[in-house]
């Protein structure tokens, strides 16, 4: 017996709907490989979530779910970061954004916050990139302790070995 999908069981609910929160402000336009780390970039959040703010300026770090609004198409299995010398693996495995639901997460650094802008500090999301919703990120709920990772993980921060 096979169990009925989310649209199965709830057929006025057939679709998920989100509204963004806020949107990126950054100096970057193109979605390249670079390194986000050192990227600050800027949350614009609605003005009618202002209260929904308070307190987060006592957390280092938070949780941003984005939209990747430019992603185009599905590709079920990728070469991640479009590396050949990588495995070819499936969509799942990687933070590729050619997906199904072209949703991304990134924890970055909170620099400041002014009023409804947020500051942030390795944020990879391009300008104008509609946000979805923010966490805090809080240790003991997000960290993972001894993960298991796919081998090729580690040779992502090394230079392509020509194929």
């Amino acid at each position: 017996m096979k169990a009925a999908g989310y649209s199965a069981r709830h057929p006025k609910r057939g679709r998920i709907a989100f509204q963004p929160v806020g949107t990126v402000r950054s100096a970057f336009r193109e979605p390249e490989n670079r390194d986000w780390d050192r990227v600050v970039s800027e949350i614009n959040i609605d003005r009618k979530w202002i209260k929904g703010l308070k307190g987060i300026e006592d957390f280092s770090h938070l949780i941003v779910l984005f939209h990747l609004s430019r992603a185009k198409g599905v590709n079920l299995h990728v070469h991640p970061k479009r590396r050949m010398d990588l495995p070819l693996v499936g969509l799942f495995s990687t933070r590729t954004p050619h997906r199904p639901n072209p949703i991304a997460m990134t924890i970055c650094r909170l620099v400041k916050r002014r009023g409804t802008r947020l500051t942030v500090k390795g944020l990879d999301a391009i300008d104008g990139t509609p946000v979805i919703d923010i966490k805090p990120y809080i240790p003991d709920n997000d960290w993972v302790r001894r993960p298991r990772v796919a081998k090729w993980i580690y040779r992502l921060r090394k230079p392509p070995r020509d194929s």
